[in-house]
């Protein structure tokens, strides 16, 4: 070979062109092949200690994420509503992220050719750069998830030992064959003061099998007892409200408690309405309620539009807005402020029509939560439910509450029963009554059930009590409505 030609030769390696072994391409693809499997660099570069070792760890981490992913994935649910376990696992992201990103660069370095020239160098550093980035992103991405799904947890859910409410690991429900939880929909609107509970129901949960009773009692109930104490002692013939505007109606409780502080004494402002209240539904119903949980309705669609909205099945029209809109029959999805209206109105219906809209509301947005809508819409689901969420569950009761809740959405029995006209006439209610069938839903077989109220038009909560042929004195038994019904068989 003459001398030029060898030249020419020796400026294609220096380059990094040509397919040598030392080439500029060959080094990026076993750089992006390390970035795949560690390792593989540098058993090219004749390295096989770092080699190894880099093999070594890469396959204790997939085994480990693929450990977590499949024979502890109940674990790992568990862990995701644990904060500790959470910062944990973002520093651990952060961590992984960083020694991936020094395992590509690295790799690059061990195999880039020795002398090349400005415009190579400027390609290889590009390519590296790209790599990295494509490793950085989604675990930064996990990352921020994680921070943001933590920050979230720890702003909803308090520590029991904040709260008063301490939690035994090893007996998370104390015993207890059922958790009562009130949940409570409030209406800050405009154009009233305070937050007035215009939805309240328990949801009794069997704490072995999940299967569940929803007791609604409507917004409008009159003259019920107050919990012993300086609230019955205000009003020992049953609540009474507070001024004109006030007539004494059950969803007045938790405003005239945070109004009142000396009716709930040695409770802190915004925790004096939830627990007045939780004592006055519990002695409606004659069961403990353990805890609460308050969603703010117009927050509520924040939810929905942050998951793309919710399918329902509307079987009437249904007025929307203020501007004559109607939501029409059909199936339908709608966005949040749709939502909303149609667990709201009252306009050609009532509001017991409304309270069984809204259970069938709650149970159509709790099976179209899946995991792929989570995913796609973390942060802003994070963001609304901070601003539309408030609990007394503390944090140590969440994976108790997470493995029953995936007892509750894998074929437990969700029952529902409400307290309604004609069964319950809400200005001279029969408590005796109440808890009597109080008593009897939730400890009866929730398999026998009736599939809807025997003789209701679907969505109609309810019917008239029917006369005992077989009762000595003719007074009326209670109807086929004084038994709790299946929410999938009553909800359209």
């Amino acid at each position: 070979m003459g001398r030029s030609a060898r030249r020419h030769a020796r400026e294609r390696d220096e380059d990094g062109t040509s397919g040598g072994a030392g080439g500029l391409p060959r080094a990026l693809a076993l750089t992006l092949a390390s970035a795949l499997v560690w390792g593989i660099a540098h058993f090219a570069a004749g390295r096989r200690i770092a080699g190894g070792l880099l093999l070594a760890l890469y396959l204790s981490v997939v085994v480990a994420l693929g450990g977590a992913a499949t024979i502890y994935r109940s674990d790992l649910v568990h862990l995701a509503v644990q904060p500790a376990a959470l910062q944990r696992m973002s520093g651990g992201l952060v961590a992984l992220g960083a020694v991936w990103i020094l395992v590509v660069i690295h790799s690059y370095l061990v195999l880039r050719p020795a002398r090349l020239a400005v415009g190579a160098r400027a390609l290889g550093a590009a390519s590296v750069a790209v790599m990295c980035f494509a490793v950085a992103v989604p675990v930064a991405w996990s990352a921020h998830s994680t921070y943001v799904y933590r920050n979230a947890l720890t702003s909803i859910f308090r520590s029991g030992s904040e709260n008063g409410k301490k939690v035994d690991a090893e007996d998370p429900f104390n015993g207890e064959p059922r958790v009562n939880v009130l949940l409570l929909g409030g209406d800050a609107a405009s154009n009233r003061t305070g937050v007035r509970t215009d939805s309240m129901t328990v949801a009794s949960v069997d704490t072995k099998t999940g299967d569940t009773v929803l007791l609604s009692l409507p917004r409008n109930l009159e003259s019920f007892p107050m919990p012993p104490g300086p609230a019955r002692d205000r009003f020992p013939y049953g609540f009474t409200g507070d001024g004109p505007q006030n007539p004494g109606l059950l969803n007045e409780v938790y405003e005239y408690a945070e109004n009142h502080p000396d009716v709930v004494p040695g409770v802190a402002k915004n925790h004096r309405g939830p627990e007045l209240l939780k004592a006055t539904i519990a002695g409606i119903l004659g069961v403990r309620v353990d805890y609460y949980i308050l969603v703010d309705m117009f927050g509520f669609a924040d939810i929905i539009d942050a998951m793309g909205g919710v399918k329902v099945k509307i079987t009437e029209p249904i007025p929307y807005g203020l501007q004559g809109a109607v939501l029409q029959p059909g199936d339908r999805r709608l966005s949040g402020k749709e939502a909303l209206w149609y667990g709201r109105s009252r306009t050609n219906s009532s509001d017991y029509v409304r309270m069984g809209r809204q259970k069938c509301l709650m149970r159509a947005i709790a099976e179209q939560a899946d995991p792929q809508t989570v995913l796609r819409s973390f942060d802003k689901l994070a963001a609304a439910a901070k601003r539309t969420l408030s609990t007394d569950i503390p944090q140590e009761l969440l994976p108790a509450l997470v493995k029953l809740s995936n007892k509750v959405k894998n074929g437990a029995q969700i029952r529902s029963l409400q307290f309604v006209p004609p069964l319950i006439y809400t200005g001279n209610p029969d408590f005796d009554k109440i808890r009597k069938l109080t008593s009897e839903a939730v400890n009866s077989d929730p398999r026998q059930v009736s599939a809807k109220p025997s003789g209701t038009p679907s969505g109609t909560p309810g019917t008239t009590p029917t006369r005992s042929p077989d009762s000595p004195d003719g007074s009326e038994s209670p109807g086929p409505d004084s038994k709790p019904v299946s929410l999938k068989a009553s909800c359209p």
